[in-house]
């Protein structure tokens, strides 16, 4: 048991990250902020992840060794592990600047009553910095509806998202039967109950290299259900534009990987009188059409699809 609590707790979740992980760490241990603990969960890398993070001989460092059970798994047991009131969740390939902690420091001192917190991010190709186009009307550090702030970009993101744990007892954790869009779904489930104060600076970077901008695997079983939340979002007509704009994203995606029963099932649960005329040409498009947008968005390092399911 530490005896001096930390004010947040870092959680990273690395799988394979022996490229980016020495990077990420040392954009940690370079914050202007210093009072935080950091719990890094192995999630079975077959790289030299480990053996990189072993070589950070940092009293700060806790490092847990795991199977690889997938990313929702590994940040809840990092977060479990946690001491802090606050976590900030951070993956293994990205980075934040040196004043990171310290806004967020600023901004729950600022807004005490308050329990999500996060920043702007810009995406990092290499050497080039492309910045993320959020809602206009995202001028200032406030308190915003989750789900109408992110309706052109997520909001909320799983390396610039700060939370009071306590949260976690009205959303529960991340969802471990999804294997991919966990975050979203998590997401959804504090947009539910809280807002967040969004900072609009970028202070975060997400990193990724261009072949991860083809999502090439698609298994509609994985992915978010959002007809889980057709209760919620009846009488919530901000939620409701969100999960439309996640259910054309998907219907897009399982086009792209000729999932015909999956883009059926998309398809059928968008509403298109919330789609704008863009969106409904590409809804329609055939799949070769798809396929050379992809390619030529994919070589400037941009998405053809809306930007929650990153």
């Amino acid at each position: 048991m530490k005896q001096n609590i930390p004010f947040f707790s870092v959680v990273i979740s690395v799988f394979n990250k022996a490229e980016f992980i020495s990077d990420t760490l040392n954009s940690v241990f370079t914050q202007t902020f210093r009072d935080y603990e950091i719990i890094i969960v192995n999630d079975g890398s077959t790289d030299n992840s480990l053996e990189i993070i072993n070589s950070f001989e940092n009293p700060k460092i806790t490092i847990i060794d795991q199977k690889n059970y997938g990313a929702a798994n590994s940040r809840n047991n990092g977060i479990k592990q946690s001491c802090a009131k606050y976590v900030a969740l951070l993956d293994g390939d990205d980075i934040w600047k040196e004043s990171y902690l310290d806004e967020i420091y600023h901004a729950i001192s600022t807004f005490p009553e308050h329990h999500v917190f996060a920043c702007a991010i810009a995406h990092k190709f290499g050497n080039r910095i492309e910045k993320v186009r959020y809602a206009n009307f995202l001028k200032k550090t406030q308190s915003y509806n989750y789900f109408r702030a992110s309706s052109k970009h997520s909001i909320l993101s799983s390396s610039s998202i700060v939370f009071d744990k306590g949260i976690l007892e009205k959303t529960g954790y991340f969802d471990e039967t999804i294997i991919s869009g966990q975050d979203t779904d998590l997401w959804i489930r504090i947009g539910l109950y809280f807002e967040v104060i969004f900072i609009p600076k970028v202070l975060v970077y997400y990193v990724f290299d261009k072949s991860s901008l083809s999502n090439t695997s698609f298994d509609l079983k994985l992915k978010p259900r959002y007809d889980n939340y057709r209760n919620e979002e009846k009488p919530n007509t901000e939620l409701s534009r969100f999960l439309n704009k996640n259910r054309y994203s998907l219907a897009i995606m399982s086009k792209i990987n000729s999932d015909k029963k999956a883009f059926n099932f998309y398809n059928s649960e968008i509403d298109k009188g919330q789609l704008n005329l863009k969106e409904k040409i590409l809804l329609a498009s055939p799949k070769p059409v798809l396929d050379l947008l992809i390619w030529t968005r994919k070589i400037r390092g941009k998405k053809l699809y809306y930007k929650s399911l990153d």
